[in-house]
């Protein structure tokens, strides 16, 4: 029945209006977010398990890990920066930035969307940010699906797709990405395996698009041209 209902209200709701050359129809976005499983019904058994996992986490977390966290806070494609080369830079790739940058402008607003239908309220665990400053926390979007999950893994299949020679590193890189939000407490397991089921419904629709293989081919070139190509 609730499945139902989403289905019922995203069908008729507008969901992208961006002008331009977009990757993703309406039709695909609502598809992707009717198919997204419902997270555990709050206070269930379930729910408080996957809330306290977030606990354990941020409580065990390490420094490094933390740290590269709070770098991310912010992050876009040139992030995998680390598994691609030093040379994977927005200044140096023009067509590649804005291919990402659409797609990963697209990628948020189908997680808004996603985000304020189910209104799942992020973890906050002791003595983390949410619990030194709970007005700053309120402020912060719903967590199901995570944001960073989803569009690290949309940045990931899409990479592939330029990098094939790099696909597990950059696969791990995104997940690791997703675990990072666990680490840093705003966000729980099931946040961003939903953003990993999102990304991938996304991405897949993306890479249907003539928009999107149009701007893959250009993308390919520039980095040939750079000496980044597939090899």
């Amino acid at each position: 029945m609730m499945k139902q209902a989403l289905a019922a209200l995203l069908l008729a709701t507008p969901l992208l209006a961006h002008a331009g050359n977009p990757y993703l129809t309406t039709p695909q976005v609502n598809q992707a977010m009717a198919a997204l499983p419902a997270p555990s019904a709050p206070g269930s058994a379930e729910d408080l398990a996957d809330y306290a996992a977030t606990d354990r986490a941020f409580a065990a977390r390490s420094t490094a890990d933390f740290t590269r966290a709070q770098q991310e806070e912010k992050f876009d494609v040139f992030d995998f920066a680390e598994v691609i080369g030093p040379g994977f830079r927005a200044d140096k790739l023009p067509h590649v930035a804005a291919l990402f940058k659409e797609a990963e402008h697209e990628t948020k607003e189908a997680v808004d969307l996603s985000k304020n239908h189910w209104k799942r309220p992020r973890p906050c665990p002791p003595a983390s940010a949410c619990a030194l400053d709970p007005a700053k926390a309120a402020k912060k979007s719903y967590g199901y699906p995570s944001g960073h999950s989803s569009r690290a893994t949309v940045d990931a299949i899409l990479l592939v797709q330029l990098f094939p020679q790099d696909a597990d590193a950059i696969m791990q890189e995104s997940r690791d990405i997703g675990w990072r939000r666990v680490v840093k407490g705003v966000h729980t397991l099931q946040d961003i395996y939903a953003g990993r089921e999102f990304g991938q419904a996304l991405a897949g629709d993306m890479l249907a698009s003539p928009a999107m293989q149009h701007d893959l081919a250009e993308a390919r070139a520039e980095l040939k041209a750079a000496g980044l190509a597939a090899h």
